[in-house]
């Protein structure tokens, strides 16, 4: 029979980019007593990976979890970016509610849109918390109108469109229900998920199901299963059995060697947990996310939707420059293969497929982003490697038509900037759905255009738009082949042959382009040193010296003067590279280079493709 757990609440924290998830769940663990008075607290403490905390974002979904009034909430604050919202749709299934944080001067944005949505489909209570309500600009009353529009739109049913909005800034560690009355604590969110969250229900008497939302790894133990009891009891040293719902002969008997409950920010052992608990489960060395643990008597598989196929790839190649070796730990291709295949254990949005040749690997994401955040992790920790131009990956459709990736873009610009805008995004063949006017003077523009011809986009939207614009994405399913596009204007400036740059070289090379190296670095012939203004490649000796003659006029050979190089960032680097060139990534550098370095080769290659 079943029956409804009262001191338990499952919730997680959805929203935008930047919209103050990861600093609220900061503050409801310090107002719930999780850290002892005078404890040294870092800000955006969920945010545990080096990359997350550089870049103010969250990548992988966090559990914690806080008691109020002797209530257990269990908090999963989630990611905001597209690229990573395979992770949210994962996450939705281990709660009984959300709280959906917006920003009072944004508003209701794309991604908000799109976690929005999946939990809605879920048919999950939403909290609506309208956060940094003490920005100067904050406009909470239109915000409210924004987001109950949103549910309008999304065909909200009564019951949810009857939800309480809480108004909170996180950064001050306050909430209150009336958006004219500023709070003192948090103690009205608190509230609010307490009164409006269902707690979990289930049959404690029934067989075990427990379905695995998410996997975490840890060196030590291996694979750790995460997810919550939907009926029965787990124990430690339990017999169970994993099957799955996409995969019906899967039937596999394990043992459950170590169960832990989350509190606060760790892990704690316990020997059993009951309905609506969310457990880690360690020591099964194959499970994996979308498996349901079983009693052996009862096996039945609790119904899961299918992670999103990933929608773009690229190839991690071992590195074989002139400069091979000199910088990196890890180099050969031994050392790439098992850190890429490593990486699935946590990230389930990758798949890593072997090529003809053991040097490569064909690495397939969700975006540029989920692609460029591991190859940051791995440049971190000391492996060297090339990557190719991300390519998206295309599919047929029954009548033999090429299908490729679309996305959504939506677009807030300054009024003066939409028309370079529309005109750029027009020539990478997306198609103006509808404009309109967003608040603060800004245009907001609604595109449908191919993934492919957002690649490489983002560093030109940011230039045109003088860093005032901003631009969303969201993934919107497969469309008819658009046509080929050519993703750059500008050749490349290519170093002749292998030395050491040299001022007098680079000062004749400057004339030709923008250069992205200075005097002193090492260059090898093939490796791409700067861009052109003009559409075709030139080749340039930066490695020579002046011819020195006996005669001399004074004050001919002042110093002269170099321009700065434009130093690329490795998110600039994969979107300048072109479909004939490769990034060469080491701990220390980062190089642009022709796939084939000989000059002569690279010719005829270029004779065979006209």
């Amino acid at each position: 029979m079943k029956t409804t757990r009262e001191d338990i609440r499952n919730v997680a924290i959805i929203a935008h980019v930047d919209h103050g998830k990861t600093t609220l769940v900061d503050e409801l663990l310090k107002q719930s007593g999780v850290f002892r008075a005078g404890q040294e607290v870092a800000e955006r403490v969920m945010d545990s990976n080096d990359i997350e905390r550089e870049r103010g974002i969250t990548i992988l979904s966090k559990n914690t979890a806080v008691t109020y009034k002797g209530t257990k909430i269990n908090i999963i604050d989630t990611p905001g970016h597209a690229d990573f919202g395979g992770e949210v749709e994962r996450v939705l299934k281990m709660v009984n509610g959300v709280v959906l944080v917006v920003d009072a001067f944004e508003g209701a944005m794309p991604q908000t849109k799109f976690v929005l949505r999946k939990a809605l489909e879920l048919k999950l209570p939403v909290i609506v918390c309208v956060n940094k309500i003490d920005r100067p600009e904050a406009r909470p009353a239109e915000v409210v109108d924004e987001v109950l529009e949103l549910f309008i739109d999304l065909e909200a049913d009564e019951e949810q469109l009857d939800c309480p909005f809480v108004f909170a800034s996180a950064k001050a560690g306050t909430a209150s229900l009336n958006m004219d009355e500023p709070g003192n604590d948090m103690a009205p969110l608190f509230e609010t998920i307490l009164d409006y969250i269902p707690a979990p229900t289930g049959d404690p008497d029934a067989g075990t199901q427990v379905l695995i939302s998410t996997i975490d790894y840890n060196e030590y133990v291996g694979r750790i299963g995460v997810g919550k009891v939907d009926n029965g009891i787990i124990k430690v040293n339990q017999d169970v059995v994993i099957v799955n719902h996409h995969e019906p002969d899967k039937q596999k008997k394990v043992k459950v060697s170590k169960l832990y409950e989350f509190d606060g920010l760790n892990k704690v052992e316990v020997k059993e947990a009951g309905i609506g608990s969310i457990v880690a489960i360690s020591g099964i060395a194959d499970i994996h996310i979308g498996d349901t643990l079983c009693s052996p008597d009862h096996p039945e598989p609790i119904p899961f939707q299918k992670i999103s196929e990933p929608t773009i790839a690229m190839h991690f190649i071992v590195n074989d420059s002139p400069l091979a070796g000199q910088e990196g730990k890890y180099v050969t291709s031994r050392h790439l293969r098992d850190r890429l295949f490593r990486e699935l254990n946590t990230d389930v949005s990758l798949r890593v497929e072997e090529t003809e040749t053991t040097e490569a690997f064909k690495v397939s994401g969700r975006g540029e982003l989920h692609l460029s955040v591991l190859i940051e992790n791995m440049r971190r920790e000391g492996y060297e490697f090339a990557v190719s131009k991300a390519e998206v990956l295309y599919k047929t459709d029954e009548n033999g038509k090429k299908l490729e990736p679309m996305e959504i873009a939506y677009v807030d610009v300054p009024e003066e900037f939409s028309g370079a805008v529309i005109q750029k995004l027009s020539s990478r063949k997306g198609e103006l759905q509808s404009m309109g006017s967003a608040s603060g003077g800004y245009t907001r523009l609604e595109f449908s255009i191919p993934s492919r011809g957002l690649i490489g986009y983002r560093g030109e939207f940011m230039t045109d738009t003088k860093g005032n614009g901003i631009i969303n994405t969201i993934y919107d399913g497969y469309g008819p082949y658009k046509g080929d596009m050519a993703y750059r204007s500008q050749g490349s400036l290519i170093s002749f042959e292998t030395g050491e740059a040299i001022t007098y070289g680079l000062y004749n090379a400057q004339e030709r382009g923008t250069l992205f190296i200075g005097p002193g670095e090492k260059v090898y012939a093939g490796m791409v040193i700067g861009e052109t203004g003009k559409t075709e490649d030139i080749e340039i000796n930066v490695c020579k010296k002046k011819q020195l003659t006996n005669t001399r006029a004074s004050g001919s050979d002042e110093a002269l003067r170099l321009s700065p190089p434009k130093i690329l960032s490795l998110e600039q680097a994969l979107e300048f590279i072109d479909t004939d060139e490769l990034l060469e990534v080491t701990p220390e550098s980062l190089r642009i280079r022709k796939k084939i370095l000989d000059p002569t080769l690279r010719k005829r290659a270029g004779f065979k493709k006209e």
